[in-house]
């Protein structure tokens, strides 16, 4: 179960509930938080489908890495309706260097784990995740 790399386990919780965004919708976003004392990644915080992208950034700790699932509705120039699933590897400048190598190394088998992750985005600063950035990167 552990990645051979960092020795990160995944919570099963983790994919449950991205499972949930994904098929019902249940939430907007999902933050995850690697635990390093027991070596493993679980959920930090759920954002309820009402919530806005403002409201998803905001949950982002300023100097400590996370990674994060964004489910991103928007509106085609034919008008239709759609949707695109984000994945965010958040590890801003400011954040322990341990931290950031933990991270790094754990991102790829942690990403495989959840199943329809259609864009990846890693950012360092609020900037390269802002609203533009998501709009561009959906269509």
């Amino acid at each position: 179960m552990a990645n051979a790399a960092s020795g990160m386990a995944v919570h099963d919780d983790c994919k449950l509930k991205f499972l949930e965004l994904k098929a019902k919708r249940t939430y907007r976003f999902i933050v995850y938080k690697i635990e390093e004392e027991q070596k493993q990644v679980i959920v930090e915080k759920l954002g309820e489908p009402a919530q806005s992208y403002e409201d998803f950034t905001a949950s982002l700790p300023a100097d400590e890495c996370r990674y994060a699932v964004y489910d991103f509705d928007f509106v085609t120039e034919e008008n239709v309706q759609k949707s695109r699933i984000f994945f965010i590897a958040w590890c801003p400048d400011t954040s322990r260097v341990r931290s950031k190598m933990i991270y790094a190394s754990s991102k790829d088998r942690f990403k495989r784990e959840l199943d329809g992750i259609q864009v990846e985005l890693q950012a360092t600063d609020p900037t390269e995740m802002g609203l533009d950035v998501i709009k561009s990167r959906a269509s």
